[in-house]
Order: structure tokens, then C-alpha cells, then sequence
């Protein structure tokens, strides 16, 4: 239930309202953007909710109990604001999100109708589709470890203790050839074995995509020639020359968390755990005199 300002209720109840949507988003390096679907600019406590043509919102689907509440607000990528390199750089990943009832009139009469945060962004062109989700998708989300044959600590961080810093785990280079717009030719990396970037994370340090990162699918060496694939298409083009880093990368096996890192005592995963095949194994036992087996 929403207690409304007693203002704002007047306001309502004159038959002639001046009411628009305005929607805030926070991300978690603090910066913060307002819109509004509004013609003119809105502003209150602190924020500027610009007026963006077309950027408007689905109806709000609100369910009983835990299930995820949400809705989609579509508009244009523009660079005062919501840029295409920001989306796909992850920026605006699980960013909080207010949506408020405000009479544009006198922005003081308002009401924050909604709080969750950013779900889902898809991009099209210079248009964006992006899902807000409700404060109970957090309850669905799974939490502590879970008990499995893999390792659930993320590479380098304080349960598994590696040191990416080290040179054996970090690499530098420069694309030297392109194939497609997710896999080139690299180098700078002739002294490391292929698949020891597997999996690994590359951040660029130049060109147009300076600054963002992307999971490597595969590292392959033959006859000399370095070739990287990356799981997804940069936001931007890459080009021959453009520089970037390479963290190793990890499968989370346990004869990895061995052979690779030599990491064996911050295993984290449960490598003696029976798999579907002992479940599923019958039961045998010698027969009591020829050998046989019952």
C-alpha cells in the first residue's frame, strides 16, 4: 500500500492531472541517469530526468508472493546518456532502478512507485529493449556453496589465492590478422602454450574498444601463428594493431586447479564425489567358488 503526499492526493482528486513516468538508474560505480517520458526535462533530488522521444515502459506485471515482477522500458542509445559502449561493456549490470509518478508541474508531488534493479539488455541498432526486475528477483537467487564435482571459487579471487599479477598467468599482445568479427590473429603470446587463455578474460588496451573485456572461447596455437576467439562480438570493430591482456584461464577441474596453478590446497570444488554412474552401477560380488560374479 502507497501513502500518497497529501499533495499530491489533491492533485489527483481535481480531475486535471499533469502527471508523468520518471525513471532513475544507479550503477554501482555511483553514477547515476534520469529519464522521463515527459517533453520537457524533470528535475528533483539532485537528478536531471531527461526527456528522451520514444523512451517509454510496458505495464508493470505484479504477481502474489515471490514470483519476479517486471516490466521493459525501450528507447534510443544516446551518447549524453546511455551509450552503446557503457551496455556493452556490462556498466549498467544489475544497476538499481526507481520509478516515480511525479506531477511535472511541481515535481515535489510525487510518489516512488517502484524500486528493483536492471535485468536483461538487448540491443538493436541505436535502440535498446531493457528488463527492470522487482526486489524479490534477489530471493531467487541461489546462495553459499553448492555442493558439486567443480570448483565454485572464481579464478584469482581471495578463496582460490592465485595470483593473475604473476607473467606465467598474464600475457600481453596486438591483433595481427582478422577472421571474423570474434576471432584474429595475435601476437605477443608466442611463449604460452594454446588453451592456456582458454576461458581466460581479454581486456583491451587500445583502439575502439579500449577498456572493455570479453571471456576467451579459444586459444590456438599451430605452426607458429597465435589465433584468439571471443565468446561474443565486440561492441565495437576490432582492428589490426589494437592492443589488449590476456588473464589464464580455468575450467575449474581438479587436475587443472593441479597441473595448471599448483593450487590444489584452495580447491574448492568436491572432486570425490560419486557421479550418475555409481548411482546407476548394480551391485556385484564374487560367487563362492568359480569367480563369477552375481
Amino acid at each position: 500500500m502507497k501513502t500518497l503526499p497529501a499533495a499530491l492526493t489533491a492533485h489527483l482528486a481535481s480531475g486535471a492531472t499533469t502527471l508523468c513516468w520518471c525513471w532513475r538508474l544507479t550503477r554501482h560505480d555511483g553514477a547515476s541517469f534520469g529519464f522521463t517520458d515527459h517533453d520537457r526535462n524533470v528535475v528533483f533530488d539532485g537528478t536531471i530526468f531527461e526527456a528522451m522521444s520514444g523512451f517509454s515502459a510496458s505495464e508493470i506485471k505484479e504477481t502474489v508472493g515471490l514470483n519476479v515482477d517486471n516490466l521493459d522500458v525501450t528507447g534510443a542509445v544516446s551518447s549524453q546518456s546511455l551509450s552503446d559502449n557503457d551496455l556493452a561493456g556490462g556498466l549498467f549490470d544489475d544497476a538499481g532502478v526507481e520509478i516515480f509518478r511525479v506531477n511535472w508541474a511541481d515535481p515535489a508531488q510525487r510518489v516512488l512507485t517502484r524500486s528493483g534493479s536492471l535485468g536483461e539488455v538487448r540491443r538493436s541498432g541505436g535502440a535498446f529493449t531493457a528488463e527492470v526486475r522487482g526486489l524479490a528477483h534477489y530471493l531467487q537467487q541461489p546462495k553459499g556453496r553448492l555442493y558439486q564435482f567443480t570448483c565454485d571459487a572464481d579464478l584469482g579471487d581471495a578463496r582460490c589465492g592465485v595470483n593473475l599479477a604473476l607473467a606465467v598467468y598474464k600475457g600481453a599482445g596486438a591483433v595481427t590478422a582478422l577472421n571474423s568479427p570474434r576471432v584474429f590473429n595475435a601476437s605477443g603470446l608466442a611463449s604460452f602454450a594454446g588453451n592456456w587463455f582458454q576461458r581466460g578474460l581479454l581486456s583491451w588496451t587500445s583502439g575502439a574498444n579500449a577498456g572493455l573485456s570479453m571471456e576467451v572461447k579459444r586459444h590456438d596455437v599451430s605452426a607458429g601463428v597465435v589465433q584468439i576467439e571471443l565468446w561474443q562480438a565486440m561492441a565495437q570493430a576490432i582492428a589490426v594493431a589494437d592492443q589488449f591482456t590476456l588473464a589464464a584461464g580455468c575450467d575449474k577441474q581438479f587436475a587443472t586447479c593441479k597441473n595448471k596453478f599448483s593450487n590444489l590446497v584452495n580447491f574448492r570444488g568436491f572432486a570425490q564425489m560419486p557421479g550418475n554412474d555409481f548411482v546407476t552401477a548394480g551391485v556385484k560380488r564374487n560367487g563362492p567358488n568359480d569367480g563369477t560374479t552375481l
